[in-house]
């Protein structure tokens, strides 16, 4: 059994061997944000045109779609991975909504 106390090296403790290390290695590549960011803005323009649903919404729906891709598609063996860069997806997708709309609304009333 391995434990992690954030340290740097091995010692045994009361029979267990403990593993110091720092922080999990999460293992992803920058294919993952080129296919994840686009297929959750697409999800969300989807769901706004179908379901009408408000633009308070927006961040949730993202997170909540960036999870689950992440977790069970884009890293399914590493939940600690998987949780990471789900959140990362939903807030890189609606920043890049919410930016779009602000310069959509400068470029038209200047």
């Amino acid at each position: 059994m391995y434990l992690s106390l954030n340290v740097g090296h091995p010692f045994i403790y009361k029979g267990l061997r403990l593993m110091l290390n720092e922080f999990p290695v999460i293992h992803t590549n920058i294919w993952d944000a080129f296919w994840a960011i686009p297929v959750i803005i697409f999800i969300i323009i989807l769901l706004k045109i179908s379901f009408k649903m408000p633009e308070t919404y927006f961040s949730t729906a993202a997170t909540v779609i960036g999870l689950l891709l992440s977790i069970f598609i884009s890293h399914p063996g590493n939940l600690a991975a998987g949780v990471f860069m789900g959140f990362f997806y939903g807030g890189v997708a609606s920043g890049t909504i919410y930016s779009v709309k602000i310069w959509f609304i400068s470029y038209r009333y200047k």
